[in-house]
């Protein structure tokens, strides 16, 4: 009697568990821009903030083996960061807060690689967000499905699931740190993926789980287009891409292709499942020649060449987002704060 009675309520539970689930979401089809990618649109120019443990190393992409006591920034103000975007005319950041060394700048209960092991130990997420709701100005975030920490081998696809759980659930971490800051993330953006096949990349889940929480958010994986012949196909650059080609990433909103300008004309609806789907194109530049800070980082480009991408950039229903790196001690160089002033002048 007993047992028939576990088996019942175990039926039950199963269930209502099941009664539970949500459907998947996903775009609705459609030629033209949506609710919120015509917000997207509109926002046309934001900046790109590279900081972590490569601004401290002097190299683009670490590997997951550097301790975290070598991150060491003499302070974080995110004020700064978020005040010169404000000032320079942007309408939102995007903040790297993992690159593809795995470092967390945020306290992650499923890592100790993170900003909690490291001799400053600033919620750097937190304090752009808080820094975003003070400005008025929308906060993005970046981070990288490749993780050279968690994820080192990546061939072993028997690892896939365990480390997809570990990013869906620091997907949840960062959306519950805006949460609390009071302030909507309009963006993520998502690198890394063409490390694996697009289906071994939990692109779905991740949607999921930031759609649910923040339908106003935008979601891009970075080189989002495939061929025909081959979803897969890396890379396919801009001006290679065309009306139907399929979204090698799906779900997503807009298309990303670092550090490329979109081509013209711009082709804008690509294909899932038979279906056509709106995609804008978001550019991510450099200003000078890295996107971390780097102490032999000292060319910059020229107003005249910014305020050309500007455009490029921008016409199409685009947008453009400049990198401005934080250095060392946590703040926008000097150099970046004057070129950003003076395009102003030329583009706004």
């Amino acid at each position: 009697m007993k047992k028939l009675f576990l088996s019942i309520i175990a039926m039950l539970m199963f269930c209502f568990c099941n009664a539970q689930e949500k459907p998947n979401i996903s775009p609705i089809a459609s030629l033209k821009p949506n609710q919120y990618q015509l917000e997207q649109i509109k926002r046309k120019y934001g900046m790109f903030i590279h900081f972590g443990m490569n601004t401290f190393h002097d190299v683009e992409w670490s590997d997951g083996t550097l301790p975290p006591t070598s991150y060491q920034p003499s302070a974080i103000d995110a004020e700064q960061w978020v005040k010169t975007a404000k000032n320079a005319g942007m309408k939102y950041v995007i903040l790297v807060t993992k690159h593809h060394d795995g470092f967390c700048l945020w306290n992650s209960k499923y890592t100790d690689y993170d900003v909690e092991s490291s001799t400053n130990k600033t919620n750097v997420v937190e304090a752009v967000a808080k820094a975003c709701k003070k400005y008025d100005i929308g906060l993005g975030l970046y981070y990288s499905l490749w993780d050279r920490k968690q994820n080192e081998d990546v061939e072993n696809a028997t690892l896939d699931k365990a480390y997809n759980e570990y990013m869906v659930n620091q997907i949840g971490e960062l959306l519950e740190i805006t949460k609390n800051a009071k302030v909507k993330v309009v963006e993520f953006w998502f690198d890394g993926g063409w490390l694996k096949p697009n289906k071994r990349w939990p692109a779905q889940d991740l949607y999921n789980a930031i759609k649910s929480k923040a339908p106003q958010c935008q979601i891009g994986i970075n080189w989002t287009i495939g061929l025909p012949e081959n979803e897969d196909a890396h890379p396919v650059l801009p001006d290679k891409q065309k009306e139907s080609f399929p979204i090698r990433y799906f779900p997503s909103d807009f298309r990303l292709g670092d550090p490329y300008l979109p081509a013209n004309p711009d082709p804008k609806t690509f294909s899932h499942d038979g279906k056509q789907c709106y995609m804008p194109w978001e550019s991510t530049i450099c200003m000078s020649s890295r996107w971390f800070y780097n102490t032999k980082d000292t060319t910059y480009k020229s107003v005249k060449v910014l305020a050309e991408s500007y455009k490029k950039a921008t016409a199409q229903n685009n947008i453009l987002i400049l990198n401005c790196p934080p250095n060392r001690e946590g703040k926008m160089r000097q150099a970046d704060i004057d070129l950003l002033m003076a395009l102003k002048k030329e583009v706004m």
